[in-house]
């Protein structure tokens, strides 16, 4: 091992520019710091507690290793290693925004499945719902439909917020201090669910409906002004958007939920969708078995999951 190599690092405070992966190699789990440009991985060894991280939720959970991390010398190439979701089990349900940008909004509005259009197509206050934790999988993992549920699966490309430190009724000025990063979500959604129940909690968290990844990075890797979300379906372009065209950003976001609610670290908050989903076309294009998704954050990267029926 080389030592030069083999040192303590600081880590998941509220700051430093790192992008932070959890993997599967040789049948073991760990954390590493991803080298995009390299296409390598350096798996970090041990914090100051003495534990190995085995999830990204362990660097910056309640008594995690998040200061100092050891890192080892020799590191993994990505191709020989298995992505698995940054936080493969969120320890409370992923907090979701409805209809939070413009275009979206109104496009939602017009679909018939939006039991909120009737108060207008841009909501007055964020419109929270959520996903279990047991839905998220990881890029390159397939999204299994189920056509005997549901025939009327649709994609959402989201930046998701990873909340560092916890907090109750925090302020919009104060909110920022609480974001430890970000990763990107596909809020997969069984539209017809959603219609049929006039609430979202099962259109949206069939199993697999989850994708994440294909890391998380720090706070400061991207620029809520000024960053990109696009999803491809089998190569077409069907979502583009800004972030600064959120109708409620990350701070009011944040202040709404932790108003009685208290926010823990490890917290995931999905700011919502752009237009350009499958409902919104005419006649709708939803998507089917053998469909690829691809989805790309700029200053994340880019998660792919193919579609496929359930066996049986």
């Amino acid at each position: 091992m080389d030592g030069d190599d083999d040192k303590w690092i600081i880590i998941g405070s509220l700051g430093g520019s790192v992008r932070l992966a959890t993997y599967l190699v040789g049948g073991m789990q760990g954390v590493g710091i991803v080298d995009a440009a390299a296409a390598s991985i350096a798996p970090l060894k041990e914090g100051t507690d003495g534990r190995v991280p085995t999830s990204v939720l362990d660097v910056i959970g309640p008594g995690g290793t998040r200061e100092l991390l050891k890192r080892t010398g020799k590191p993994l190439r990505l191709a020989d290693v298995k992505l698995l979701a940054p936080i493969v089990r969120p320890r409370r349900n992923i907090f979701c925004v409805d209809k939070n940008y413009f275009e979206h909004a109104h496009e939602f509005a017009k679909s018939g499945f939006d039991s909120s259009a009737g108060s207008g197509a841009v909501p007055k206050a964020p419109i929270i719902f959520s996903k279990v934790p047991e839905c998220v999988i990881a890029t390159g993992d397939p999204i299994v439909v189920d056509s005997s549920v549901s025939t009327a699966i649709d994609y959402e490309v989201e930046l998701a917020v990873i909340i560092g430190q916890g907090g109750r009724g925090i302020r919009k000025d104060d909110a920022m201090g609480h974001v430890w990063g970000y990763t990107i979500v596909n809020d997969v959604t069984a539209r017809d669910l959603q219609g049929l129940y006039s609430q979202w909690l099962i259109g949206k968290s069939q199993d697999t409906f989850c994708p994440m990844g294909p890391w998380a990075v720090t706070a400061d890797e991207i620029d809520l002004g000024d960053t990109t979300v696009r999803t491809w379906v089998n190569g077409e372009l069907r979502q583009e958007a800004n972030t600064k065209d959120l109708i409620f950003d990350v701070p009011t976001l944040i202040e709404t939920i932790s108003a009685g609610l208290t926010l823990q670290p490890g917290d995931i908050i999905a700011t919502g969708t752009p237009a350009g989903v499958g409902i919104g076309f005419k006649p709708p294009k939803y998507l089917k078995p053998g469909d690829i998704v691809r989805q790309e954050i700029t200053g994340i990267g880019t998660i792919e999951n193919r579609i496929e029926e359930r066996a049986g």
